[in-house]
């Protein structure tokens, strides 16, 4: 089975790679092919690569190419993982919004808004490319914004591309570990988009174990979480929200922490990145350790401005080691093997959530077979979610509709609907700030 990792020269490829050497069942992945257009990155990533596979049996092909026909020909699975404009392009992302004093944050609020402008047409070749040239390969679409970029490829893809976060997998993780359960057999009611979804329940033998943890301080303090967004908050909700959306309900000091902050996050994993690339393209310098220590500092470092701001403390050492490769593999294997599944992804809603229309991709439980990914039936969200759902993803439909038209005009009604920017003048002034700072914004008129 071949598999195409688009964004093959990224950073997090050989947690993905990791993965893919454990897997020793019968239909696995025997080729990968790397796409980049970044020829160094590749040789980098594929050493890293190399050195993991070393003394191991059977393990797959690797190949790069900076061809992006030749890496789809053929292609059973495709990885979408890019950034368009890189990490500084991150940077500038952040750096822009902070000065209008609003969020930066590459998938939440302007920030997301300018890294999904800069994306989507992009993924949108992807898809069509696809299309023609591998017509019956499923896409897996790690790239951020992931919501607005799947929905963008499914225009094109319909429900062959399917997009995973790791977020609300990690969340459920955490819920089950406090209460003992072994997080493989509980059920996770988690309803949402990506990166604003909310855990309603937790489901271990048949019943919800959830209402015990909100009755608990001890145990709402004992995960992050908890810590984030604090019980009393918690228990107002009657829910576990995503980690995201601390953005949302504690905007004000994330934003003045942020800008009070000695570096960005973009600013800080584009100069670490650097310096691992650097040392993995000295061939006397062993690349796995260096790949090894550059991503224990990455995870360690996640969100630390919310955490510091909600007096949240270090990361736990079980939240470390990644999970969004966990998540792919585990789709792939249950589509190419046939094996039923039950995974939290991104996918079109069909009837799922009554308030959003059919094609509209939100992130549900999805029971996943053969013929891809089925959102599970849910009840409905509570208004004050909803509301918050529905007003996101109208934002996200002027981005594909910016992006589509190339209308400057809807970009800037885009960043003036998101509840997080707080100004028509703002999103003017925005949308001025990130065309004169990136390129790939040329096509907004």
């Amino acid at each position: 089975m071949r598999l195409t990792i688009l964004g093959g020269g990224g950073f997090r490829v050989p947690l993905v790679h990791g993965a893919l050497l454990t897997d020793r069942a019968e239909g696995r992945v025997t080729e990968v092919v790397l796409h980049d257009l970044d020829d160094a990155r590749l040789r980098a990533v594929t050493r890293v690569l190399a050195e993991q596979a070393a003394g191991v049996p059977d393990a797959p092909t690797v190949t790069a190419t900076t061809d992006l026909d030749e890496a789809l020909r053929g292609a059973d699975f495709v990885f979408s993982a890019i950034r368009v404009g890189g990490l500084q392009g991150r940077a500038d992302d952040e750096r822009v919004a902070l000065a209008e004093g609003v969020l930066g944050q590459e998938t939440v609020g302007a920030g997301g808004i300018a890294y999904g402008l800069r994306t989507v047409p992009v993924a949108v070749d992807i898809a069509r490319r696809v299309a023609r040239l591998a017509p019956d390969a499923w896409v897996i679409n790690f790239t951020n914004p992931a919501g607005l970029v799947t929905e963008a490829m499914s225009r094109y893809l319909g429900d062959r591309v399917i997009g995973i976060c790791d977020s609300p997998v990690g969340l459920g993780r955490r819920i089950a570990r406090v209460l003992g359960a072994d997080p493989r057999e509980a059920f996770i009611d988690y309803v949402g988009l990506n990166h604003l979804g909310w855990v309603r329940g937790l489901h271990v033998a048949g019943r919800d174990e959830l209402p015990r943890v909100l009755a608990d301080r001890a145990l709402l303090g004992s995960f992050e979480e908890g810590r984030l967004f604090g019980a009393d908050w918690l228990r107002s909700l009657g829910a576990i929200p995503n980690e995201y959306l601390h953005y949302y309900y504690f905007n004000r000091e994330t934003v003045r922490a942020y800008q009070e902050a000695e570096q960005t996050r973009g600013a800080f994993l584009r100069d670490q990145q650097a310096r691992f690339y650097e040392e993995a393209a000295n061939p006397g310098v062993p690349a796995l350790p260096a790949w090894d220590r550059t991503r224990a500092e990455r995870e360690a470092t996640y969100m630390a401005e919310n955490r510091e701001t909600a007096g949240a403390g270090e990361r736990e050492a079980d939240d470390l080691s990644g999970g969004y490769e966990k998540v792919a593999l585990a789709l792939m294997r249950a589509i190419a093997r046939d094996e039923r599944a039950t995974l939290i992804l991104n996918v079109r809603n069909r009837s799922t959530l009554a308030a959003l229309d059919a094609e509209a991709v939100i992130e549900v439980p999805c029971l996943v077979d053969a013929n891809g990914a089925h959102p599970l039936t849910v009840d409905p969200l509570p208004g004050h979610a909803t509301g918050l759902v529905c007003s996101v993803k109208a934002v996200e439909r002027e981005v594909l509709a910016a992006a589509e038209s190339g209308s400057r005009a809807t970009a800037v009604k885009a960043f003036a609907l998101h509840p997080l920017v707080d100004s028509v003048d703002v999103a003017r002034r925005l949308v001025e700030g990130y065309t004169a700072v990136h390129p790939g914004l040329a096509y907004l008129k």
